[in-house]
């Protein structure tokens, strides 16, 4: 039976210097969705937490890629990473398929996760229908893989998007039932699901009811690395209501989406926000808010396009991270080996 995943309420209530673990997959056009929820969340880590963030490309390859994208998109995300302001000297940045013990324990506990379990996951049901020429073995064990990321660097806490809720639930079964059979093995990790700063997801522009997704083409999801241009024609066409009033109330689903991405980038409350659009009609409030969102995410594009044109700085990030988590996993690994048996370890 799958046990309630223990949710971190906050930060302090977990001891000085807790190891965490988060991760993106490098499927391109992260939206700002993505960086207000995960990345730029991750840098308030960096002072209080030994914090190990990973591209987890290995995890991309459930859905069929093209290698010369995936192989892009990988050195594109480690380039938003540490644009956005992931300190290398301050946090572990690596590829997961650079750690072969990743592949080595998600190995090892399938053997220990159960096929109902598996079969129970949310995510692999959503994939598996909208892949359904590729309904691979991959897809059906990622959540292993997963614990496997997690419970390989004995994390304490886990930031994760809701949609991952269940991942870190079965990750918490998984070590608590490999912990039953063998003594003290892995730590059991708490989930956390970050909230940006306004306190709220953010939504498609297109569809205020709908999470802003990276798969959306059209003008509901805003990429961080869209031109000035782009982000100001989306945010003119982001859908409101029939009202012209920019207050923060129920019922206003698409003005509240605008006001939660105002306050994300400025700082100011949904009151300061009101007030300073009293008399003022949506056109006025749209073009605002994708003016602040084009002049936040400037630099950070601007930093972004630097770092691509040094691929070398980029893979000696990758070959430091990488064997700074090889040193950390292999800790784990080898005495998962010696309690399962595996001679010679």
């Amino acid at each position: 039976m799958t046990e309630n995943i223990h949710m971190a309420n906050t930060l302090s209530d977990v001891p000085a210097k807790p190891i965490i673990f988060s991760g993106i997959q490098p499927s391109g056009n992260l939206t700002i969705g993505n960086y207000l929820g995960a990345i730029k969340s991750w840098i308030r880590f960096l002072e209080e937490y030994n914090c190990i963030y990973c591209i987890v490309d290995m995890h991309a390859i459930t859905v069929r890629q093209v290698p010369a994208d995936l192989r892009r998109h990988t050195y594109e995300l480690l380039a938003l990473y540490l644009a956005a302001g992931l300190d290398p000297q301050k946090c572990t940045l690596f590829v997961q398929s650079h750690v072969p013990a990743h592949a080595q324990l998600a190995w090892i506990l399938d053997c220990y996760t159960m096929f109902g379990e598996l079969s129970r996951m949310t995510q692999f049901k959503d994939k598996s229908a909208k892949n359904a020429d590729n309904i691979n073995a991959g897809l059906f064990t990622y959540p292993s893989l997963m614990a496997a990321d997690i419970l390989l660097y004995q994390a304490d806490l886990v930031p994760v998007g809701e949609d991952q809720r269940q991942h870190i639930e079965l990750s918490r079964d998984i070590a608590n039932r490999f912990n039953g059979i063998y003594g003290d093995v892995f730590k059991v990790p708490d989930g956390f699901i970050p909230k940006v700063e306004a306190g709220a997801k953010i939504m498609s522009l297109s569809d205020p009811e709908k999470k802003m997704s990276k798969s959306d083409t059209g003008f509901g999801s805003v990429r961080i690395l869209d031109s000035r241009d782009e982000i100001l024609k989306k945010f003119k066409r982001a859908v409101t209501d029939c009202d012209s009033v920019v207050q923060y109330k129920e019922g206003k689903a698409g003005i509240n989406n605008l006001m939660n991405i105002y306050a994300c980038f400025t700082g100011k409350d949904h009151a300061v926000i009101e007030r300073e659009f009293d008399g003022r009609g949506y056109g006025d409030f749209k073009l605002a808010v994708g003016e602040v969102v084009a002049d936040a995410l400037a630099p950070l594009q601007e930093e972004f396009r630097r770092l691509m044109a040094d691929k070398g700085y980029l893979e000696s990030v990758m070959r430091q991270g990488a064997e700074t988590a090889s040193h950390l996993a292999a800790k784990t690994l080898r005495k998962v080996y010696k309690k399962v048996g595996f001679a010679g370890v």
